[in-house]
């Protein structure tokens, strides 16, 4: 009997353990012949998967990645540099705390090694015990725990590297196990055209991206001081130094050519001289021939061109010193003819055709002071909002303290000849809708206190800075450009407008994210079936902007060339008859993150950067000076009187 048993045993398992300490080697493994090789489909399908020409993309030239980059990722050649050069070092980042997390679970695996080693020992103790039924149930049993093990360790340890290197939630599904490669993707850069309609599409995680993402100038650029803002006597190259980017309007009219300077008629814009880095006053209009804004800003302009001249650092004054030279100040708000103007028309079909017109931008009358009590003069306003941003707003107060609603004020007569509808149709739409506050100026005449004068206030206005108290601020242009737009920029606060048609000196500077590159169809869907409506109002392939859905114009996309993502714009353009307004506004409340991101950009740009700064400012009109001065040919026998010395025009503000 005993020997039959013992010839039942398997010959793999010894029948007796030996009694001396050995080291447990496993045996050789032989491992299976290698699967056929799928070499050519694979690295065909890398070629062809969106993250592979995401990747190959990535590796053009700067000219070619313009012309294939997505509308709503669009970038320039060195901030695809500083992007690709961000998210290599976000992946090494990444990396090395994976790394880190490999340790615990290199030990985990080795414990469970052990274990197996262990639980084969037992397996042979238990065929010596000639338990074959029991044994094989037990094998099953901790099979099975052990496959349970394993499993639940990985999906932990994926968990807690999918937490901390990629700051999303640890709640792990099947899903986002399936989905991680395809989200991976998307932070990258690969973003899906959403005019596909397809069921399963991924959707780009901006909340995920901008946590990831470094600050927009805070954390990445240098702040300037305000030793810095406020100085006066910086040198040529120290303000271009300073305020990158800043003199880009002189640089392109001057890149056009020398033009003739001729002399104004009676009724025409103001003309003064330039000699000797003094200002003399060689034609002005009648005073009785203007309004009273009109000799009010002709005034701030002369005052502005005086303070840069005689704040001229010794280091440039033979720049300025050995000049004479003519200059046309147009201080209404439509641009005409060759002279300082305030705006010029965003569309370059509608340049000027006369080859000797030019338009040179300068700085609004309002740089100096606005005569209206609720704005005053702009070193007043700019302070009152940096004391109002500091105080009552910074981090998380972003959120809860500053009003969740749109907020304009204005004149409804007063439309672009782009849009004539445009304050009408925002006042419409806005009419009691609980996210607006939008209300038409009131205006009344109030009679000075000297008698000689009367003056324009409204009833229902708000003081300049306190549009910062809300989280939106609508832009609307007037005839042209409008005056306000530079102090809703020193706010932050997202800035909400129609595509901008009138450009002033320094607007070039705004990174717009257009709406209609965000799924704005699907977060209405959403936001009704939260409200219990069931009707779904996503958009479907093939809708146009008939349908309901806006499309930017032809003459948008050629004033404004290049959009921006939602984590790199610092303004938002909606439809020009504000009817994505609403959902757009939902849509940046459904994503906190990417609207204070948006609001934030705009005011380190502006007030951080010092774009709106006294020392910017002056640095702007002495380079304006130069750049009007190299290239006016003013007409000879035209101007040979000397003028009216500034000082003594401005003590009577001009004739009668």
């Amino acid at each position: 009997m005993s020997t039959s048993r013992r010839a039942a045993v398997p010959p793999s398992i010894p029948k007796t353990r030996s009694n001396t300490t050995t080291s447990r080697i496993p045996t050789q493994y032989t491992p299976p012949p290698p699967p056929p090789s799928y070499s050519s489909s694979s690295q065909a399908y890398k070629q062809n998967s969106p993250l592979s020409q995401s990747q190959s993309q990535s590796h053009n030239s700067p000219n070619e990645e313009d012309q294939q980059q997505s509308p709503i990722l669009s970038r320039s050649p060195n901030e695809s540099h500083a992007y690709s050069h961000h998210h290599q070092h976000q992946h090494q980042r990444h990396s090395s705390r994976f790394s880190i997390l490999t340790i615990p679970s290199s030990l985990l695996l080795l414990l469970l090694s052990t274990k197996s080693l262990s639980l084969r020992d037992n397996l042979r103790d238990m065929r010596n015990m000639k338990n074959i039924t029991n044994l094989k149930y037990r094998q099953r049993r901790r099979l099975c725990k052990f496959v349970s093990i394993l499993f639940f360790s990985c999906l932990m340890l994926w968990s807690l590297d999918h937490y901390f290197c990629y700051g999303s939630s640890s709640v792990v599904s099947l899903t986002s196990l399936f989905s991680f490669s395809a989200s991976d993707s998307s932070k990258e850069g690969g973003n899906s055209n959403p005019s596909n309609g397809e069921e399963g599409e991924e959707e780009v995680d901006y909340e995920v991206i901008t946590r990831s993402s470094s600050p927009p100038r805070g954390g990445s650029m240098r702040k300037l001081t305000d030793e810095i803002l406020k100085n006066l006597f910086l040198d040529a190259e120290t303000c271009r130094a300073t305020f990158p980017g800043l003199m880009k309007e002189i640089d392109d009219t001057v890149a056009k050519g020398p033009f003739k300077v001729k002399r104004s008629s009676d009724l025409g814009p103001m003309q003064v001289r330039i000699r000797d880095g003094k200002i003399y006053v060689v034609h002005a209009q009648r005073k009785r021939d203007l309004s009273r804004e009109m000799v009010n800003s002709r005034t701030a302009a002369l005052h502005q061109l005086h303070r840069a001249l005689v704040t001229l650092p010794p280091s440039d004054r033979p720049l300025v010193s050995d000049l004479d030279t003519i200059l046309t100040i147009n201080i209404l708000d439509t641009p005409f003819g060759t002279a300082l103007q305030y705006t010029r028309n965003a569309d370059p079909v509608y340049a000027p055709s006369n080859p000797d017109a030019r338009t040179f931008l300068i700085p609004h009358f309002s740089f100096w002071a606005w005569d209206l009590p609720f704005i005053g003069s702009i070193s007043r306003a700019a302070s009152a909002i940096t004391n109002l941003e500091t105080t009552q707003f910074q981090g998380n107060r972003w959120h809860s303290h500053k009003d969740p609603r749109a907020v304009w004020r204005g004149t409804t007569w007063f439309n672009s000849i782009h849009n004539l509808q445009l304050r009408y149709k925002l006042v419409s739409i806005a009419k009691g809708k609980p996210w607006a506050d939008v209300q038409s100026l009131e205006w009344t005449m109030t009679t000075t206190t000297t008698g000689n004068g009367e003056n324009q206030n409204a009833t229902n206005s708000l003081a300049i800075e306190d549009f910062c108290k809300y989280k939106y601020v609508l832009h609307t242009e007037g005839i042209s450009y409008s005056g306000r737009f530079q102090f809703l920029q020193m706010c932050a606060s997202v800035t909400l407008t129609p595509p901008i048609q009138w450009m002033q000196h320094t607007t070039h500077l705004v990174k717009p994210l257009f709406s209609s590159d965000l799924d704005l169809d699907k977060a209405r869907s959403l936001r009704m079936r939260k409200n219990g409506k069931t009707k779904d109002t996503r958009a479907k392939p093939g809708k146009t902007a008939k349908d309901g859905i806006w499309t930017p114009q032809a003459r948008h996309e050629r004033a404004w060339p290049k959009r921006y993502n939602p984590n790199k714009a610092n303004i938002v353009f909606v439809s020009p008859d504000w009817s994505n307004l609403e959902d757009t506004i939902h849509w940046l409340e459904e994503h906190p993150k990417v609207a204070e991101g948006i609001a934030r950009r705009q005011r380190e740009l502006f007030v951080g950067g010092g774009y709106f700064s006294p020392a910017a400012e002056v640095c702007y009109w002495r380079e304006l000076v130069r750049g009007w001065a190299k290239m006016a040919r003013p007409e000879k026998g035209e101007f040979e009187e000397l003028g009216v010395p500034y000082e003594e025009f401005v003590l009577s503000n001009g004739w009668d």
